[in-house]
Order: structure tokens, then sequence, then C-alpha cells
């Protein structure tokens, strides 16, 4: 796979080092060590195509003006038979170096010879990810957060793969501890109400009306009414609905059990339906994931104790008053933390802490990445410490934080569905917005950023909905293409691409170069809103292009032919970003 912004970049340091090699050796300039130097691309690019600080950097060492040592430079480097035509010295001793029009040929040429493999790097090696998103509480529908770190980790993983990864992507489902206690109290509740004279009224005045009988028993549990929940429950219809749904399953036979034994078999029941609606939810959203990795198999093998065990053999965890507690205080935290109570019980945290230990070391993934809400910044220290106290190299493991989304319609904030009324869970948005905006919109900025989705823009048909303005430019080629084929106009296998020498022509190719380093600074940085970015601006460089040079009506046909070839080029470019986002690629718009 073809870098040749890269391959550029390095060429001409070798340019550079060979002119030094040169006048060191006809001792116009000392020899010493010569220091670092760096590359970068101008914003400006009437400042050239690189730009290099080399003459700035050595002035020190060779005792002489910066713009002295540039002119040297410039003088000595040979450009002949390499990528570069031309080289300039500015201000106080800047050097400047303009690419010759064949290296814009070739960009053209790479795209179309790599197609659907264009962008893709070797940066990752073949290093082994793991990606884990959302990891939603089983208990209850996902909300707008999971919608954002959905789309999020989905496109990270798949940014990650182009840049030579080998990503999979996980769901860490909480199947254990306190939240499924509270699950398993919370329909155990609303099952004995449904069993209660009450519940029993509302369900024959409802005549079958899930909804209703829902509704119905929710009001009658509110303050002041027969039947008040207790605060350490979950309140939401969906635990009703299953309460519900179960009683009509098996009877009311629960209803003579004890609690724990009723607790346990209504949860034996809802759970499962819960994770399937996770991941049939998740799927409509075109996220698949590689594993789904419960927490209780955790518990199941005693990982827990053998994780605690572990700390207490290093020395790394004491016990007081009958409790266990990790000595957080040796890695900079503020405070020790408990890992098992003096009751027996476990903290949250060391499930999740074996959890990590079987990523990084019973699996032997090369790097965990987690993606988590700005809520979790406190604990991802803790985690990290108590990994290091075992022996795992923390910096395998790194999170993506994610602040909140704010929902914003006609300028104002939403959190109901238009069309259901009720708070807008993924579902609802996807049943609201279509899901290439969600997906595109989510991944607009970076995580660590606050977000206003704008739920009016997200389904507008123009030049202002990001993800519309990113597909019309892929299906505006799509129709040119089939506009000049129904004309009978052949398409080219080739063609002399030096022609495209126009201004606009030269910035969009320049763009196209620069996918390969775009993935791997997304992937380098977590960052997948670089790919977007990098979407929008193509879109528009093209749009610029084709609005500023006529394909159809080209001066020559050879022009014709060269620009049509170039269209190509960028359609195969705007498919494979919209493929590595799982964003449609549509040909009619």
């Amino acid at each position: 796979m073809s870098d040749l912004i890269k391959k550029a970049s390095l060429q001409l340091r070798e340019i550079i080092m060979d002119a030094l090699g040169a006048l060191v050796s006809e001792e116009a300039v000392p020899a010493v060590p010569m220091p670092d130097f760096n590359i970068e691309i101008p914003a400006d690019k009437s400042h050239g195509d690189f730009a290099a600080n080399t003459a700035m950097v050595c002035a020190k060492a060779f005792r002489m003006p910066p713009r002295k040592i540039a002119e040297l430079i410039t003088e000595k480097a040979q450009l002949d038979g390499t990528m570069f035509e031309k080289s300039e010295v500015a201000g106080p001793g800047f050097m400047n170096f303009f690419l010759g029009r064949k290296w814009f040929s070739e960009v053209v040429d790479n795209v179309l010879d790599e197609g659907d493999n264009y962008g893709k790097t070797q940066l990752g090696a073949g290093k082994k990810v793991l990606v884990e998103f959302v990891s939603a509480n089983p208990t209850g529908p996902m909300h707008i957060g999971n919608a954002r770190g959905g789309a999020i980790g989905d496109c990270l993983a798949s940014v990650l793969q182009w840049a030579g990864y080998h990503a999979e992507r996980e769901f860490y489902v909480n199947d254990a501890g306190n939240q499924i206690e509270k699950f398993g109290k919370s329909l155990s509740l609303r099952f004995m109400q449904l069993c209660s004279a009450d519940g029993q009224k509302v369900i024959a005045d409802a005549n079958g009306d899930v909804e209703k009988i829902c509704a119905d028993v929710y009001a009658l549990s509110g303050e002041g009414q027969t039947f008040e929940m207790p605060e350490d429950v979950y309140l939401g219809m969906d635990i009703i609905e299953h309460a519900y749904n179960f009683l009509v399953k098996f009877g009311k036979d629960a209803a003579d059990k004890d609690e724990e034994e009723r607790r346990k078999a209504l949860v034996g029941y809802a759970l499962p339906l819960n994770i399937d609606g996770l991941e049939r939810d998740l799927k409509k959203y075109r996220i698949v994931y590689d594993n789904w990795f419960r927490e209780s198999t955790v518990h199941e093998k005693n990982e827990t104790k053998t994780i605690v065990d572990k700390l207490i053999a290093a020395d790394k965890a004491y016990e007081q008053d009958g409790a266990i507690w990790f000595k957080a205080t040796e890695y900079g935290l503020d405070k020790d933390f408990v890992l098992r109570r003096s009751n027996g019980l476990y903290t949250y945290i060391v499930p999740d802490i074996a959890y990590h230990y079987n990523k990084l070391v019973t699996r032997g993934f090369d790097k965990a990445i987690n993606v988590l809400g700005a809520d979790h910044h406190g604990y991802v220290p803790r985690l990290k410490a108590a990994l290091t106290a075992l022996g795992v190299d923390a910096n395998k493991l790194d999170v993506v934080l994610m602040q909140m989304v704010r929902l914003v319609r006609n300028g104002e904030t939403v959190k109901l569905s238009k069309r259901s009324g009720k708070a807008i869970t993924l579902v609802t948005l996807l049943d609201e917005i279509p899901i290439d905006a969600a997906r595109f919109f989510f991944n607009l900025r970076e995580a660590n950023s606050q977000f206003e989705f704008d739920l009016d823009l997200a389904v507008e048909h123009t030049s202002q909905n990001p993800v519309y303005y990113v597909q019309y430019a892929h299906a505006r080629i799509c129709s040119l293409l089939r506009n000049l084929s129904e004309e009978g106009v052949e398409i080219p296998e080739s063609s002399n691409l030096d022609l495209l020498d126009n201004p606009r022509e030269i910035e969009l190719i320049r763009h196209l170069a620069s996918l390969p380093k775009e993935v791997d600074l997304a992937a380098k940085t977590y960052d997948p809103a670089k790919i977007t970015k990098y979407a929008i601006d193509l879109a528009t460089l093209f749009h610029r292009f084709y609005d500023a040079c006529s394909v159809k009506n080209a001066e020559t046909e050879e022009l014709r032919n060269a620009r049509l070839l170039l269209c190509i080029a960028v359609r195969q470019t705007l498919r494979n970003v919209l493929s590595m986002l799982n964003i449609d690629r549509p040909e009619k718009m």
C-alpha cells in the first residue's frame, strides 16, 4: 500500500541529508553532529508542498545565519530524477520544496490501482487490539450516550483495521453484581404487584393492551398510591412489561416461591431477552461484535478470587477490619481502596480488574481500548494501578473518555421522542433519523468534546447536512459517469494525467494523497472524527473542482478523459472512506 506523501517526505529528507553531506565534504559547513529537523506540509500551499526547518536548527551548530545555510543546502540539493521540481528559501531561512507534476499523476494512478484498498496502511503491523464499547447495562434500553459510544467505538475499530491492526469489537455484558440484584428485585416487586387484586383488575380492564397495562400499573405505584416502589429499584415501563409477560407465560406460581427463587426465575427469563434486544438493536445500528463477554464467566471461573489472591501474594494488598484493601497509594493514588468487603463480597472493580487481566494476559491482546463515559475518569487510574501491581503493562490499556450528547430540535434541547413521546433511546433515535446520519454525526467531533446533535439537520437533504453533502458528491460522480455512458462516451482506462494542472485539480489531488496519513493519524489518536472531516473536505474540494473545471465539455478529449479518471479516483476514495465508517454510498440521490 502506497503513501505517496510519506514517500515524498522520506525522499526529501534524503535529498537534504545528501546536500549536507556534500557541503561537509567541501568544508562549506563544519563537520559537527547534525541536529534533528522537521519536514512538514505548509498550510499555505504557496509556501510549497513541503517545508523543512533544517537551516534554522543548524544555525547554532554551524555558527552561521540560517538563511545562508538554507541557500547552501538548496543550491546543493539534487532534485533531478526525484519527486521534486524546485526549491526556494523564504524569510530568515525556511526551505520550501515543490513537487513535480508527475507526482500528482502518480497519486491518481495509485488510487485507481489500489481501488478498494486505497487508504489502508501497515501502521499496526498486525498487532491485536480489542475495542470494548457501549457495554450497556443489560437491565434496560440503551440511551443516547450508548448511541454516541457505539458509533465512535465501531468506527474506531474500523479505522484501526484500515491502519493495519487486527482489531476486534467486544461488548462486556454486566450480567452479575449489584445491577442484576436490583433488576431481580424490581421484577419481583412488579410481578407481585400484577398478581395483587389491583394488578389483576388492571389486567382485566385492559383487554390485553400491554401498553395500557404498563401505564396503569405504573400509575398505581406513584406517591400516595396503594403500591409504592422503593428508591433502590428500576422504575422503567420495560420492567413492568417483562413481569407481565412472565405472568402470561408461566402463571402465578412464582408468587408462592420464596423471594430469592422468584427473583432468579424472573431474571432468568428477562435478562436473556434484554441481551438479545441489545444485540438486535446494535445490529440495526450496523454494529456487529466479535465477542460478547459475560461478567458472570469471571465469577464462574473464580477469577475474582484469583486476582485478589495474586495481589495479596505480591504484597500489593492487605487485610484491615476484615476487608482486603489494595495499596493504591503506592501507585500515586490518593488513598487505598477495598477489594473485598468484610462480608466476603468483592467490590465492583475486582471483576473489572479480572476482565482486563483476561484481555491483556489470558487472551494476549497487544492493546485494549475502552470507550467510556466521562464519568469514568476517576475509575481508570484505579484499574491501571491494579494492572500494574499484577505485572501487566498498564500502557496496554487506553481509554477514550466520551462527553455527553445534547439533542437539539429547533434550537431547543429535547429529551422525548417526537414519534413516541417517550425518552429518546438508541432505538427511538433511529426511528427518527437515518442510520447514516447517526453514525456520521456522532463522529463529527472528537469523543472528549461536548456535542450537540441537531435532529432537524440530520434529516435535511441539503448541503448543510454533512453526511448528505458527502454522499451527494459520490452520487454526483456516479450520475456523471452514467450520463456520459448513455451518450456513448467511453470511460477511459488511461489518459495523460499530466494535463491536470488547474489549481482546483491540484488541490483535489493533493487531498486524495493525504488519506493514508489521515488514517494513521486517526488510528494513533483514536479519533474517527478525522475521517469524517477528511470526507467533508474531499467532498468540498470535489464540488469546487467540478464547478470550475468542466468534465463533459473539456477543451480536448484527452483533458476530458484525464478529468474523468480524476472523478473516478475521487469516487473510489469517497467509497473507501464511507465504507470505513459503514455508511451507505448511494449512486443516485
